[in-house]
Order: structure tokens, then sequence, then C-alpha cells
């Protein structure tokens, strides 16, 4: 799910940024790992409110040391209010609840499809994304490993969670909606990706402070989800932003982008070793035809070829 910048010297693959790499496909997927803990002891609710709060605690922190400018334009920051709601207060509430029903890897696993609903939402609301037969294609194969993960033929026995496995589908909806509307503030206003991350989770948890009064009910904190919670919203979601726009800054958002193909396999591996989670044949297939599906619509293939 990497987010994009404005475009900047690209120094390449160098060991620092491959270290970066590592540790934002660590943190992104084990996410799915520190929000399973966090249900142990406190709601959907509270897991979003420590998230977002602990994540906006920390870049603003790092906002604050780095000198980063906020813009001043108030139609950016009402537009960044709308991004908020898509890239955190939804998605976040949606994956907590999703966890409830399904293990913490097949969540990773559904998270992969965020490009593909990035590009089906850009297909819709962006006149320059025409939908050339590739993306077409990429869609169609992405559907089918979406569908293949579902499994629909075990939900008939009653061996999975198709309620759960759908508000996946629609945090990663959500997620999409984000992305394209974003990549508009990006391409009409020059705000650097420090401060356009700050604004965007700080906003969630301004919003989630409002609702806390609203959410607040007996909890169960032990220190396994005590720093879940704090690992979850201070690097999960806040440094993990920052290594985000340091690979974006190196090697370009393409290229970091494919950190999405890194996480769900963090993210199974995790849920198997820390949480004793099974998995069954159909997701990890499902998963490679969604990766297929993404590298396809993205024309990589032919980017791949025409590099050699």
């Amino acid at each position: 799910m990497a987010a994009s910048a404005p475009p900047e010297r690209r120094t390449g693959f160098s060991g620092i940024v491959i270290a970066q790499f590592v540790a934002l496909a660590t943190l992104w997927g084990g996410s799915f790992m520190f929000i399973k803990i966090g249900l142990e002891g406190i709601s959907v609710a509270q897991v979003v409110w420590a998230r977002v709060v602990f994540g906006a605690t920390t870049l603003v922190m790092l906002s604050l040391v780095t000198r980063q400018r906020f813009p001043r334009d108030l139609a950016v920051w009402r537009k960044l209010v709308v991004v908020s709601i898509f890239l955190t207060v939804i998605p976040f509430s949606l994956f907590s609840w999703a966890e409830l029903h399904v293990s913490s890897g097949l969540a990773s696993i559904m998270n992969a499809t965020t490009p593909l609903m990035t590009l089906l939402v850009a297909l819709i609301a962006l006149p320059e994304e025409r939908p050339t037969r590739t993306k077409l294609v990429g869609l169609a194969l992405g559907f089918i490993g979406v569908v293949t993960v579902l499994g629909p033929w075990r939900e008939l026995n009653g061996q999975s969670s198709l309620m759960g496995q759908l508000a996946c589908l629609g945090a990663t909806l959500c997620y999409g909606i984000g992305y394209v509307t974003l990549r508009r503030i990006i391409r009409d206003h020059d705000v650097p990706s420090l401060p356009l991350a700050t604004m965007q989770v700080g906003f969630g948890a301004i919003i989630m402070l409002l609702a806390t009064p609203f959410i607040a009910s007996p909890m169960h904190l032990t220190a396994r989800v005590v720093i879940s919670m704090i690992v979850l919203g201070a690097l999960s979601t806040g440094i993990a932003y920052v290594a985000n726009t340091n690979i974006v800054h190196a090697v370009g958002a393409t290229n970091a982008s494919t950190v999405t193909y890194v996480t769900p396999l963090v993210g199974v591996v995790l849920g198997i070793l820390v949480l004793h989670e099974s998995f069954v044949w159909n997701q990890p297939v499902g998963a490679a035809l969604v990766i297929t599906g993404i590298v396809v619509g993205q024309n990589r293939l032919r980017r791949n070829r025409s590099r050699i």
C-alpha cells in the first residue's frame, strides 16, 4: 500500500533502502497479528483508537523534529479529512472487526487486493485512467484470485467467515478510494510526504479522540495487549509511513509498491508461528492469482521486458 510522493532524486536499492524495505514489509505484515492480539483485551473501536492516536503522536513528533511545513490552503485540509476517513478510520475499523471472524494471516492476504481496488477506482474516477485490455485482464485475474481466497465452497461447510472476508474487501476498497483521492491532492498541490502522512493519520486520531466517550468499554490490559497496540500505532502506522516515504524517494513509487507482494507472506508466517493459526490451500493460491493480476494490471511484465 505504498503512498505516492512528489518526484525526487532516486538513489536506488542501497543497503539502507533494502533494510527499510524489509522493515516496512515486516511492520505492515505484522500489523494484522498486532490487531489480533489487541482484540484479546480491547474492543474493535479501541484498537482503532490506539492505532491512530499512537501513530499520529509519532508522526507529529517526527514532523516537529524535522521542521516540516504544513499546507496553509484550507481546501487541502478539507480534502485530507476525507482521505483520512477512507485511509484510516473506516478501513482500520473494518479490518479490526474482520479479525474477530478470520485469522490474521487471511486478513493480510485480503489486504493484498489494495492495488487491485485502487486500479478499479482509478478506472472509474480518473478520466486519464483508460480501461485498457491489459488492465481489464489484470482485474479479471485479481477477481478470480479473490473468489479463490474467499472459497465459497468452504463457506457452505461452515469452515470460513464470509462476512469477515467481505469486511476485509470493504477495507481495501476504502484504501482504493483514499489513494485515488490522495493522488488528486498530490497532483494539484505541492505538499511534502511527511506532512501528508501526518495529516492523514492525525485527522483519524482527532475523529477517534472525539469518539472516546462513545467507545469506552471494559478493557483487559495485559502486557501483550499494550505492547501490541504501541507497536501497531507507533511503528506499523507511524514509522512505517516514514520508511515508505524514504523508499519512494529512493526507488520511486512503482518499485516501492512491491512491498504489497511481501506483506501477505509476513502476515501468514507470523500468524502461524506466533498465533498458531492454520491456512488452507485456496488462500495462498488465491493470493498468487491476486498478485499476478496486480502485476498484469500495472503492466509490469512489459516494463520489465523492456529493461532487459
